[in-house]
């Protein structure tokens, strides 16, 4: 009788060929693939072991986003592996129903006292807002079908989370599921169940930094909400999340060129998905809580009274006052406690603060006078503790105990002390966090706080995230110490070298104990560190002596350090070697182990003997080498090579070595070897090659291809070939295909590409349009564009209207535009400060002065620099320095510097000199040229720190993961 055993090992098989096939196409090792997805080796290897269990879900899905295979086929062929239907739609869907919440579990604050409530049940009455209306529009259109991402951008306590519960009721009546990804803890819920969502869910994702920010899961978590938003199959289904400012700012950034960039996959997610909540109430909404409030409302009445003036009636009702006033009440060790909390969450330290570092670092925050009472008290540290975790509304507490659950574990597994935590944990409340960032942004914490975080914290990440506070704030010796405490702490080692590595060999051990200490300003310690494991046999130590010894000058020494790592199985060594053996004049046995190291893929070494057989002269060596890179996996340099071959007039070998690159499965390889052909007059095989590359995901071809037919006059073929990769995304066709669809009056075909083009979120395609038809003179038109295109998510389609009306005369209407602008957009592109801009440009100073300020009481501080430029144009410099000033409070860094200039120019030395500590102390040190000035840094209190560096000789360590 078939049980379906047969049908589930073929899935099982399917499932890991397809991976091999990924990791084989890539030319990785397994040890590369799991610090690409982000997993460890043993997960990855067990993933390929067919006598190993089934993969889970989510380690699944990173490796499939690692690979570039699809997701949703890869996680089907895991689910009839397991036995589970591979239907979405007919599994048990995960969360429960909307109607069986509590709001409260879902973290929406309390409101008042909760007199005449059950306990911490109380809730106003609900106020509807701008932001509303967009939540009611996804809701609905999430109802009928569509899958959907909204995520609230506000301030803390500003009616975010409440926003999201109020909005789903609808679908809580139609038997929608809710869930909300915790246990055990919310970056690993997600990450692990995401898989599993099905139709007819809302996935609860409040204070989305703990999802989208983590360090380990947080790419691949928007990886997965993507594959969900856009597998027709999963849906309906609607995503709802929050973020405060800071954070939608720092995860929507543009990446710096040379840089990593943290935050690819949450920019692409986030991308017109964002709505702003305003921090206080607009008239409209004062308006309708007094209606509320006269009609028996008693929570409203009483935040009214007390918020009117400020709009800040959300704030008031989940307690926001209180917090501050306990804060600002507080007896001198609890509020020492408070702000040495604070200053340990702006500088990045986790959410669980623990206990022994808080009250450590809290005794320099204590003045003298009441330090020296603190003797009388029998235990202050316990009473300031006690006297903060009393609640204000609600569960809301200045700093309250936090119990962090245990990971659950399958049955046998051994439990071990995960979390590197040891003693009880505290947690600020979200008001008084956002509070002390705000209020002491510019303040360097004393030198307790340094001295606990030092003796006290123990994981990796709050304690790199200290050490780049403290170096951003010049105190180099603290960013020293804690940078190498957060290296030893991540290798696993404390309390000295303690053996230094023990009897398995760890390398991931052993190789970030070398990187610390030999980063960390100790090459005396990394070098001991590197014999004690090279003698006991490891060959990541026998490289790294190989490697000291080749710097020594030591060759032959050098050569049998890294053939012993070779022979133990470390490749990486063979990339060394063979340089060595390049640079003692063996090209022949150099290319043989650079090859061998490609193989195993450490493909550095035969890119740069490439590079040198090329500027030899040796073109053909050069091209044998390279060929051999693309066959392990690695065409790029073969691929530039035909691209200088072809730079220097010789496209019959261009062309071969084009063709070599895409027999090796080089897809890029297809755009210049379509373009070749074409030039060569067959038509028929550049289309098959731009197609093939479109297949493969890369439509650059065929917008090449149209381009070149629109030059050649073939218009209709180029109209054909735009049409093609406008199909599969090409942003660039698409707009060619409007620009040429206007010119020849084919103004619904335009349409009908920008619409589609915008429902498939290319949101430009709109603005595009909308461009072309105002250039036209066709406003009325053009206007119901760029509305269609802000309404879509275009970042900047309404500033481009709101000048379009400027321009036009209707300054009244580009203002009121600006001003409703404001609510709906958090790009650094400020509607009031951009037309502030376009007055300021056009001789209107009084006007753009008067938008500037406006601009910037709505927190757009920047707009404050242009502000102060337009006084000193008109030559009032006493208030062009009152606005420097007021900018330079605001956090902004060119004020600070333009105060500098300004106290340069009449000699004030110590006005200088302060400001150049003000700009260390706010952490802004790398801004400014503080080496000359304070050569060792500076202590907490801000004076200059004595020499303390005796060695500073470093290494340049070549050794890696690998063997």
């Amino acid at each position: 009788m078939n049980d379906g055993t047969w049908e589930r090992e073929a899935a099982l098989t399917e499932l890991r060929r397809r991976l091999d096939d990924g990791l084989a196409t890539l030319g990785l090792t397994k040890t590369q693939l799991a610090a690409r997805a982000g997993l460890g080796r043993t997960t990855v290897q067990e993933a390929f072991n067919p006598k190993a269990p089934v993969a889970s879900p989510g380690t699944v899905a990173s490796l499939s986003n690692a690979l570039g295979l699809p997701e949703t086929e890869l996680l089907r062929l895991r689910r009839f592996a397991v036995g589970e239907d591979a239907a979405v739609s007919e599994a048990e869907p995960i969360g429960r129903p909307i109607a069986e919440w509590d709001p409260h579990h879902l973290e929406v604050h309390p409101a008042g006292t909760g007199e005449g409530h059950l306990p911490g049940s109380a809730l106003s009455g609900y106020v509807l807002r701008n932001h509303d209306r967009v939540l009611a529009e996804a809701v609905s259109a999430a109802a009928s079908g569509d899958r959907l991402m909204v995520v609230l951008v506000g301030s803390s306590s500003t009616g975010k989370t409440r926003a999201c519960w109020e909005a789903v009721q609808p679908l809580g009546a139609k038997g929608w599921h809710l869930w909300h990804p915790f246990n055990p803890t919310r970056a690993e819920a997600a990450h692990d169940e995401l898989a599993h969502v099905g139709p007819h869910t809302v996935v609860w994702l409040n204070e989305a930094q703990h999802y989208l920010g983590d360090h380990s899961y947080g790419e691949r978590i928007a990886a997965a909400l993507h594959a969900l938003l856009t597998a027709p199959e999963r849906g309906p289904v609607l995503v709802l999340g929050t973020l405060w400012p800071e954070y939608a700012r720092q995860y929507t950034a543009q990446p710096t060129p040379g840089l990593p960039d943290p935050h690819s996959r949450v920019r692409e997610l986030l991308t017109g998905r964002v709505v702003h909540v305003p921090d206080a109430f607009d008239a409209k909404a004062l308006q309708e809580a007094t209606a509320r409030a006269r009609t028996g409302d008693q929570l409203l009445a009483d935040a009214l009274g007390r918020a009117r003036r400020s709009g800040r009636v959300a704030q008031d009702l989940a307690g926001a006052p209180l917090l501050l006033h306990r804060y600002l009440t507080a007896s001198p060790p609890a509020r020492a406690v408070l702000e040495a909390a604070m200053d340990a969450r702006r500088l990045g330290v986790g959410l669980h603060l623990l206990q022994d570092f808080l009250t450590e670092a809290a005794v320099d925050y204590i003045d003298e006078e009441d330090y020296v009472t603190l003797h009388h008290t029998r235990d202050w540290a316990q009473d300031a503790l006690d006297e903060l975790a009393e609640t204000v509304h609600g569960k809301q507490a200045p700093l309250r105990p936090a119990n962090t659950r245990p990971k659950q574990r399958p049955p046998g597994d051994i439990p071990s002390d995960e979390s590197g935590v040891t003693g009880p944990v505290f947690r600020l409340a979200d008001y008084l966090e956002q509070h002390g960032r705000r209020t002491r942004s510019r303040l360097c914490p004393p030198a307790s706080f340094w001295s606990a975080a030092l003796s006290h914290l123990t994981q990796f990440d709050d304690l790199s995230s200290l050490a780049a506070a403290a170096k951003s704030r010049h105190r180099l010796q603290w960013a020293h110490h804690l940078q190498r405490r957060a290296e030893l702490e991540r290798a696993g080692v404390t309390g000295g070298l303690r053996g230094e590595i023990d009897e398995r060999h760890d390398l991931e051990k052993e190789t970030a104990l070398l990187w610390s200490r030999a980063v960390g300003g100790d090459p005396d310690g990394a070098e001991a560190a590197a014999r004690i494991t090279a003698a006991s046999g490891s060959p990541m130590g026998l490289h790294v002596m190989g490697i000291w010894r080749a710097e020594a000058g030591d060759r032959a020494a050098a050569e049998a350090l890294l053939r012993q790592a070779v022979e133990a199985g470390w490749s990486a060594a063979l990339r060394d070697l063979a340089m060595l053996r390049d640079d003692a004049g063996d090209p022949q046995d150099a290319e043989a182990l650079a090859i061998r190291a490609a193989k195993a893929g450490h493909t550095e070494a035969l890119r740069s003997l490439v590079k040198r057989r090329e500027e030899s002269g040796n073109s053909a060596a050069a091209e044998a080498l390279a060929q051999a890179l693309a066959d392990t996996g690695s065409p790029t340099t073969l691929r530039a090579l035909a691209v200088r071959r072809q730079e220097a007039g010789d496209t019959t070998a261009a062309e071969a070595l084009l063709r070599y690159c895409a027999e090796t499965g080089d897809v890029p390889s297809l755009h210049p070897l379509c373009l070749l052909r074409e030039d060569a007059g067959d038509h028929e095989a550049a289309e098959v090659m731009a197609r093939q590359a479109a297949a493969a995901g890369n439509s650059g071809a065929l917008h090449a291809l149209a381009i070149r037919r629109l030059k050649d006059g073939a218009t209709e073929s180029a109209h054909s070939l735009f049409r093609e990769a406008a199909d599969i995304g090409d942003t660039k066709a698409t707009r060619a295909l409007i620009f040429l669809s206007e010119r020849a009056g084919q103004h619904e075909d335009a349409e009908a590409v920008a619409r589609q083009a915008s429902a498939t979120c290319r949101r430009q395609a709109l603005r595009d349009l909308a461009v072309l038809r105002a250039k036209g003179g066709d406003m009325t038109s053009a206007e119901t564009l760029f509305r269609e295109a802000a309404a879509a998510g275009h970042p900047y389609a309404l500033g481009e209207l709101i000048r379009w009306h400027d321009e036009n005369g209707d300054s009244a209407e580009a203002e009121a535009l600006a001003r409703e602008a404001v609510h709906t957009d958090i790009n650094k592109r400020h509607p009031l400060h951009e037309l502030a801009r376009w007055r300021d440009r056009n001789g209107d100073a009084a006007s753009a002065r008067a938008l500037y300020r406006e601009a910037a009481c709505l927190g757009h501080h920047d707009a404050l620099m242009e502000l102060a430029v337009s006084w000193e144009r008109a030559r009032d410099l006493r208030a062009a320095e009152a606005v420097y000033r007021e900018a330079a409070d605001a956090g902004n860094v060119d004020a600070l510097r333009a105060l500098i200039a300004r106290h340069t120019d009449r000699g004030e030395q110590a006005e200088i000199e302060a400001l150049h500590r003000e700009a260390a102390d706010s952490g802004n040190a790398r801004f400014f040229s503080l080496d000359s000035r304070w050569p060792s840094g500076l202590d907490p209190d801000g004076r200059p720190t004595p020499p303390w560096n005796k060695k500073t000789r470093r290494r340049d360590l070549k050794f890696g993961g690998g063997g």
